[in-house]
């Protein structure tokens, strides 16, 4: 793990962002699967909003996905797990990059069939706070066809940009500075679930 963990920081320092496959393994995985299924079948799901505050709202047209936000202070054991492994990120990342990260706030992420995030970035002026953004993927399995990529734009020097197109296969984890990277989530053609949160210089 501690490899796993000078990787992340090295690959953030130096690039901005960081790819992971297996970050967790398979069964923790597979159970924190089932209890996002399970909340999604108690109706615990709300339509995903955009802004803050008196801002914020419901915008089909720029993100259609369904959210259920995690309470710090009411994790379940599963989530608990999770938490702790992102501890490990925060310091990690607070030693090598010098980022003042104090807290964590996260969420499961459903896309339906047919769903889509347009381009944004997760830091702004209504959330100046989010430093890093943080993707667990949960799917079952993961092909080009089934779409829902995670399209991320790096500007190159020349007034260009590059894309980068970053499969949610279950396991993987995506790591990358908030204010620094837009990205899009590309229309699903099945459902598509994650665990999406941000480290913060808040407490």
């Amino acid at each position: 793990m501690e490899d796993l963990l000078d990787h992340i920081s090295q690959e953030i320092y130096s690039n901005s962002y960081v790819v992971v496959d297996n970050f967790v393994d398979e069964a923790f995985r597979m159970a924190l699967l089932k209890e996002q299924t399970d909340l999604l079948n108690q109706g615990q799901f709300t339509k995903a909003a955009i802004g803050k505050g008196d801002q914020k709202q419901v915008r089909a047209e720029i993100r259609s996905d369904e959210v259920l936000w995690m309470d710090p202070t009411n994790l379940s054991p599963l989530q608990a797990i999770f938490w702790e492994k992102v501890a490990e990120v925060q310091q990690v990342l607070n030693r090598r990059c010098f980022l003042g990260l104090k807290s964590f706030e996260g969420h499961f992420a459903r896309y339906p069939i047919g769903s889509f995030y347009k381009r944004h970035l997760d830091q702004f002026h209504a959330v100046p706070h989010r430093i890093v953004t943080l993707i667990l993927y949960l799917n079952e399995s993961w092909t080009e066809a089934d779409g829902g990529q995670l399209r991320m734009y790096f500007p190159q020097e020349d007034g260009s940009e590059r894309v980068e197109d970053v499969l949610p296969l279950g396991g993987r984890l995506v790591v990358f500075l908030s204010e620094e990277i837009p990205h899009e989530v590309l229309p699903t053609q099945k459902e598509r679930i994650s665990i999406t949160g941000w480290l913060r210089n808040i407490d």
